[in-house]
């Protein structure tokens, strides 16, 4: 989920649920492929409106991503509810019926309560990040998850990874790290614009750690409950136990009065109200196209699409926010999704010879 996300429920890569690319028609995949971008583009210009852009006379900008977040949350769990029951009356090709039940076991409902907390923590530094960098800068380092899950498991579970992965991280690292050094600032106020710049990419490096362990979290519960767990029964219960958290915090909490400083904001500024709520319909209803996608047609067409999709969310930010960029800048752009789309290629022939082996055994 994800595209969710950011910030949408990270999308989960070892679902028992999802399928190999099946016979789904041109005109589901037309639906999918549409509703994803539809949805998703949308999202992606609310949330920067949102986090960026300033509301009424007074030029304020909308700073409570905690209840920005719960409210997402709790439009995912909704229609992820939702989603799960007509899953469950109509199950994939070739699948067998998911479970009944949100939260199946004691063990399962643990290891899920860490995931949203990790990814209800991931939210808050994103968008944090945003008061420094700019939203494209915020979406190139966003466009690469496989840094975070690597880090984490280079270090953690000591895996090793194919060459080739490696060198895509490295070029959208590099990608992310000239268009940030490249960024058009006057001399008189580029030492504050780099320490800034500095810190807002410390806020997204601890985002996208946590982005991270969300993921690898998530593939080890897949991993560890096959066919207890599907993608439709995580999104609504780790969306449902992230607005349950938020929510709890938010009202709780001695140390912060987000939930009175985003009431008092609402109140003067109403358009930010309807902003939220589209963000949140859209962000909800992006992560069943996503899931929806998975299950009939597979990883390959949805990573095609995604890969696109923020390529336009990027050229769509410019246009409509006034983004301007360097030289040097699209070329750190073409670095970062050269080395998303090496990837999704590489991804791509991994799948087609896995599936021709699979054709030649039975054949023999």
């Amino acid at each position: 989920m994800k595209g969710k996300k950011h910030h949408t429920s990270p999308i989960p890569t070892k679902d028992p649920f999802i399928a190999a690319p099946s016979s789904g028609s041109i005109l589901q995949l037309l639906i999918c492929v549409g509703g994803i971008y539809a949805s998703f583009l949308t999202w992606a210009v609310l949330q920067e409106r949102i986090t960026t852009t300033s509301y009424g006379p007074d030029k304020l900008i909308f700073r409570s991503p905690l209840v920005l977040n719960t409210v997402q949350s709790l439009f995912a769990s909704i229609t992820g509810y939702l989603y799960f029951h007509y899953t469950r009356r109509n199950p994939p090709p070739n699948k067998s019926r998911p479970a009944t039940s949100i939260f199946p076991s004691r063990d399962v409902n643990l290891k899920l309560l860490l995931v949203s907390i990790t990814q209800s923590l991931a939210s808050p530094f994103g968008y944090a990040s945003l008061k420094h960098i700019d939203y494209i800068t915020f979406i190139l380092a966003k466009s690469c998850k496989l840094l975070p899950v690597m880090f984490l498991h280079l270090t953690i579970f000591k895996k090793s990874y194919p060459f080739y992965k490696y060198a895509v991280v490295a070029s959208v690292t590099a990608g992310v790290a000239v268009f940030t050094l490249y960024h058009p600032t006057s001399s008189t106020k580029k030492k504050g614009a780099e320490t800034s710049s500095a810190w807002g990419l410390l806020l997204l490096g601890i985002n996208l750690l946590f982005d991270g362990l969300t993921n690898s979290m998530q593939d080890h519960i897949f991993q560890t409950n096959p066919g207890i767990v599907s993608g439709p029964q995580m999104m609504t219960a780790l969306n449902f136990l992230s607005s349950l958290l938020t929510t709890i915090y938010l009202l709780l909490s001695p140390f912060t009065n987000e939930l009175g400083s985003a009431s008092a904001f609402i109140k003067n500024h109403p358009r930010v109200l309807w902003d939220i709520i589209g963000f949140s319909a859209c962000g909800a209803l992006g992560q069943v196209f996503i899931f929806h996608t998975l299950a009939t047609f597979g990883s390959l067409v949805l990573v095609t699409v995604t890969v696109t999709r923020k390529m336009v969310s990027m050229m769509l930010s410019v246009v409509m926010f006034g983004h301007r960029l360097s030289g040097m800048q699209w070329v750190g752009v073409g670095m970062v999704f050269g080395g998303i789309g090496a990837e999704a290629e590489m991804k791509r022939r991994g799948e087609v010879a896995k599936r021709e082996a699979k054709k030649a055994m039975k054949e023999k």
